[in-house]
């Protein structure tokens, strides 16, 4: 019986975990921490992650969790409206959802452990990768323990132990925003459709909506090029100079309550190579994904479906390492193509804003001009959104 060690218990993990386990696979599925509730995760479940859920047979489990649908997205220039699309796009698709990460987490892991092919170790770091020859055959974990595996999949994040250990290489592509992460649970300065509110103010840019548990979250851009100290500056002044009305009052009102800002450090990349004998890697691991459009969760869950296609005939039958190896580049050869083209449209979307953001003259013709440049605006910006929401390539789950 073919053994697999998954090491991170995010949406790629646990999702992979769950089909293996499902199939009859030996599956080991290790987290370092002892529950989810980190103080950031990716909330938004675009069409194409709704759809790789489905797929999965896992769609209902969204409904078992806090989760919320989007009803529109509203774009707002110096306080006034842009433009403003419903939610969903296109009929017959299913409208962009955010979902309480952690208890998705909770719940697909609970699915798991009603399998007895399913072993779960929380609360342990993986140390070192083990080695038999030129191939990698296992983990060690931080309490001494090891755990033999006939392959090892990375989907420990962006900042992946195994990639290092692994010495794959990630190569970084530029990028000019960091985010400061801000949390309030008084969402009541909010209509009761769900909207993501996009505003620019001069060279601020924020983005705004109702958590799936109903909290106000906002996304404050730092660019290169803001000298602002964002440790000592007064935000909920700062931000609500930067805001519309009903917003910037709810601030000030609220300002005790906001919760400390968390900084969000951009890093995107695309690892040249996901795999060596023994060992894949997927997910933010691979192909840390920008958080426009909330790519990272849907990628992982595509991630998920094309790594089981093409490794659960091989983990069902006696293993044959040299097949499995041949194997692993073909899982990046499927899912390249959409990584490059996702992070490409991503940062065509980062530069539409920069170009506003710089440009007061700009920013001055499209306000003026607002009956006649919001709808060719939002035409513009609905283009861009088709491949992010629907995905590029087609990934359907065949085994």
């Amino acid at each position: 019986m073919a053994k697999v060690v998954i090491v991170g218990a995010g949406p790629t993990g646990a999702a992979l975990a769950l089909l293996l386990a499902q199939r009859g696979i030996d599956v080991t599925l290790v987290e370092a921490a002892r529950n989810f509730r980190r103080t950031f995760r990716g909330e938004g479940l675009m069409p194409s992650g709704l759809a790789a859920l489905d797929q999965m047979g896992l769609l209902g489990l969204v409904e078992t969790v806090p989760h919320q649908a989007l009803t529109a997205w509203e774009y707002l220039l110096e306080g006034r409206r842009m433009f403003q699309a419903p939610e969903p796009f296109q009929s017959g698709t299913l409208p962009c959802t955010l979902v309480s990460q952690p208890a998705l987490l909770e719940a697909l892991v609970e699915q798991a452990r009603r399998h007895p092919q399913f072993k779960w170790i929380s609360g342990t770091a993986v140390n070192a990768l083990l080695r038999e020859g030129n191939r990698i055959s296992g983990v060690q974990l931080a309490d001494g323990r090891t755990l033999n595996a006939d392959l090892v999949i990375g989907a420990d994040g962006r900042n992946s132990l195994v990639r290092q250990q692994a010495s794959l290489e990630m190569k970084t592509l530029s990028h000019s925003i960091d985010l400061l992460w801000f949390k309030l649970a008084d969402s009541s300065c909010l209509p009761p459709e769900n909207i993501f509110y996009a505003i620019v103010h001069g060279r601020q840019t924020m983005g705004l909506f109702r958590s799936a548990e109903g909290s106000l979250q906002l996304a404050w851009a730092l660019h290169d090029d803001d000298p602002t100290d964002w440790k000592n500056t007064d935000w909920p002044q700062k931000i609500a100079a930067a805001s519309p009305t009903w917003l910037a009052q709810h601030l000030l009102k609220h300002a005790q309550e906001i919760e400390r800002p968390l900084l969000l450090s951009v890093v995107v990349g695309r690892c040249p190579q996901w795999s060596v004998p023994g060992l894949l890697i997927l997910g933010d691991a691979a192909h840390p994904m920008s958080p426009i459009r909330a790519q990272g969760i849907n990628m992982a869950l595509r991630d998920v479906i094309v790594a089981a296609n093409h490794l659960v005939p091989l983990l069902q039958n006696a293993v044959n390492p040299d097949v499995l190896d041949q194997v692993l580049p073909q899982v990046q050869a499927e899912r390249e193509p959409e990584i490059i083209r996702a992070q490409t449209l991503q940062n065509e979307e980062l530069a539409q804003g920069d170009r506003l953001r710089h440009s007061p003259l700009l920013r001055a013709i499209v306000k003026s001009t607002l009956p006649l440049s919001g709808p060719m605006i939002r035409t513009s910006w609905l283009r861009r959104q088709r491949q992010l929401r629907q995905g590029v390539t087609e990934v359907r789950l065949q085994v």
